[in-house]
């Protein structure tokens, strides 16, 4: 994308930034099959964000006295959100094959303007709900290999209704001035909501150095500035648009997976690649209106 054109158009570079977050997103699934051998899930979580959510308070800790009670409020319903999400679907991903896990996952781009249309009252245009399709099939063909409904289907399918509705609040309660305050109320609710998950069984630490480089790395880069990225790129995108370019996430890890984790390339990756690149070459020409004005903030 020209630097021209990100320059004139906030939400162009909040897409470009957006892209960024995914493409560290992906890089973490490589990480995490390593790490989570040597401790449970919750524990990870637990510590992860526990770390990310002191970087980014440690950073910057006036971000906090300039939220108004009603940001505070949103903050904190948005960490739940996420929090709870991230539960329910390692509950779900415990019970079920984890191609089967990632495309349920990925169906928050189709329940993300579903949910945006009754929540915000926000249609968006045919092309988009096309490119929302086109999403959906590539992320089949990238990870779906069979699929059977159980209690691993369904808890996986709460959890991206979860992140679905965390996107359509971060949509729109999000704005510039207060992105960092906002990611660091939700990324404290966060922590909270998973130590309290692992507590009962009292949580874990790694013992290994590499392990605790691999978990710093994605405490600070995959998820304090991550979190920071994506509430204010989410400032500038409508949801529906953001959901899209977010399913970059499973095409990053196949990106990794090849390249670092020694996996083979497979039709899969590159036919599901591509299908996701296309959905976002379509809703990135789509006729519309001015972006920014389509973006849909509410007071609560």
């Amino acid at each position: 994308m020209p630097a021209r054109l990100l320059r004139r158009s906030p939400a162009a570079l909040a897409t470009v930034v957006l892209v960024g977050v995914t493409a560290s997103w992906g890089s973490t699934f490589v990480l995490i099959k390593d790490l989570v051998a040597h401790m449970p899930v919750p524990d990870f979580l637990a510590v992860r964000f526990t770390i990310a959510a002191g970087v980014l308070a440690l950073a910057n800790p006036r971000s906090l006295l300039r939220l108004d009670r009603a940001t505070l409020r949103h903050g904190i319903v948005l960490g739940l959100l996420y929090g709870l999400a991230q539960i329910v679907q390692t509950e779900g991903l415990a019970r079920t094959s984890a191609s089967v896990s990632g495309f349920i996952t990925g169906t928050y781009v189709v329940l993300t303007p579903l949910f945006a249309a009754l929540v915000l009252r926000s249609h968006p245009p045919r092309a988009t709900w096309a490119a929302v399709a086109t999403a959906t099939a590539g992320l089949a063909v990238l990870s779906l290999r069979g699929l059977s409904v159980g209690l691993g289907e369904s808890l996986t399918l709460v959890s991206a209704a979860l992140y679905a509705l965390h996107i359509v609040g971060l949509g729109a309660w999000s704005s510039t001035r207060d992105a960092y305050g906002l990611a660091v109320v939700q990324m404290g609710v966060i922590a909270a909501v998973c130590a309290v998950a692992a507590a009962p069984g009292g949580i874990q630490v790694p013992d290994r150095g590499l392990d605790w480089v691999s978990l710093v790395y994605m405490a600070v880069i995959c998820g304090a500035l991550a979190l920071l990225a994506q509430t204010w790129a989410q400032a500038h995108l409508p949801p529906a648009r953001a959901a899209i370019v977010m399913t970059m996430e499973p095409v990053w890890a196949a990106v990794f997976a090849v390249g670092i984790g020694g996996e083979s390339l497979t039709w899969r990756m590159l036919l599901g690649g591509a299908l996701v690149l296309t959905a976002m070459y379509v809703v990135e020409l789509a006729p519309r209106r001015r972006i920014e004005a389509e973006v849909p903030h509410i007071a609560v």
